[in-house]
């Protein structure tokens, strides 16, 4: 049960796994403008939440998972990557180290993810624990605000490149500058708050009000942040920029960490994460896996598919999308939207086209693109 006060009866409601989270409250425009802006809190509901305990935790976590988490100081957020033998995401994890504990944050395919951790144990001295029903994950930009006692702050350390990593962005910055990565202008923050304590925070009594999911969504998608919602059964990490923050290059073996490695050193991704600016004439927006079409050789053909989607307050209708990555960088693009409708977008790079494999460093090579098309 969701235990966050707010009006329900204005509430519109998630589906599936997120039938218990709100998406929206009729106006979500405002409520992304005021979690931007700090005055508000998203309910983030449908993130599951694990505990993992025991003497063992960090070096097995370590030993089956994309980071390097062997020596993890607390107080650290990060995240890791539960991969196929092949390279393809199975599982996304979000990790806050604790003095005698790991939290870890799920949203895609928990039970599946936590069978296959239980799996995995052996011998070993860990405790992996749903901890859900006593916790309840809220989003917040910037720090958590006066009231809000939570036993947790997962502080997304994303556009960061952390030791170990790689960036594919095609933009990128050292450091937080305005002009480069947008990535760096929101200061995205999940919160761990007891269930308890969360149904006697009263929001209005501290000046807040509570944004739904897509309010959340919306600044996730402006800021190029990639996340579950970009994963399909042979997503690769390079193609959504996950090396950043979810990958250590260089600790050791894992399930998968060849296939990384290989593609990393040797080769290309074959689809690669861009921006969507979509034309908002239309009535509605399209759906996640919307098709995505281009002219190629005189007649339009398939290039990839929408993984998020949203109307945001300043940008209007965006999308994230997966798009082949021979794709030319300038070429227009039309996406399916409902009942037949066609949407023009026009893309803006985030995973560069190519890589230099001597240096890692991503580049824009139209050349490649204009003889691979």
């Amino acid at each position: 049960m969701n235990a966050l006060r707010f009006n329900r009866t204005a509430a519109v409601y998630g589906i599936g796994a997120a039938a218990d989270e709100v998406a929206h409250f009729g106006i979500p425009l405002r409520e992304q403008r005021l979690l931007a802006a700090g005055r508000a809190i998203a309910d983030l509901s449908a993130i599951r939440i694990l505990t993992l305990t025991g003497p063992d935790r960090l070096t097995w976590l370590n030993s089956i998972t994309s980071q390097k988490l062997d020596d993890l100081a607390p107080g650290t957020s990060t995240e890791t990557l539960v991969l196929s033998p092949t390279g393809h995401i199975e599982h996304w994890l979000r990790v806050y180290a604790a003095e005698d504990r790991l939290w870890l944050l799920s949203e895609m395919d928990t039970d599946g993810a936590t069978a296959w951790l239980e799996s995995m144990k052996f011998m070993l001295r860990v405790e992996l624990t749903d901890v859900s029903a006593d916790y309840q994950a809220v989003g917040t930009v910037g720090p958590a605000p006066a009231g809000l006692d939570a036993a947790v702050e997962w502080n997304d350390p994303w556009p960061r490149v952390l030791p170990g990593g790689a960036s594919y962005a095609a933009v990128d910055a050292a450091g937080p500058t305005a002009d480069e990565h947008p990535g760096w202008e929101t200061d995205f923050r999940i919160q761990l708050v007891p269930v308890e304590g969360l149904r006697d925070f009263d929001p209005a009594a501290a000046g807040l009000e509570v944004a739904g999911r897509e309010a959340w969504d919306a600044l996730r998608i402006e800021a190029w942040r990639p996340g579950p919602a970009e994963v399909d059964h042979r997503v690769l990490v390079g193609e959504i920029d996950a090396l950043r923050t979810a990958v250590h290059l260089a600790k050791g073996c894992y399930r998968g960490q060849e296939a990384v490695a290989r593609v990393h050193n040797l080769g290309q991704v074959p689809r690669r994460l861009v921006f969507l600016h979509l034309d908002g004439s239309g009535h509605s927006l399209p759906d996640p896996g919307a098709e995505v079409t281009a002219e190629v050789r005189g007649a339009r053909r398939p290039v990839g598919h929408v993984t998020s989607v949203a109307l945001h307050h300043e940008l209007g209708p965006i999308a994230l999308a997966l798009v082949k990555r021979t794709l030319a960088p300038e070429a227009p693009l039309q996406v399916a939207g409902r009942d037949e409708e066609i949407v023009t977008a026009a893309q803006t790079t985030i995973v560069a086209p190519g890589r230099d494999n001597r240096t890692g460093v991503p580049r824009l090579n139209r050349d490649v693109d204009a003889r691979s098309r």
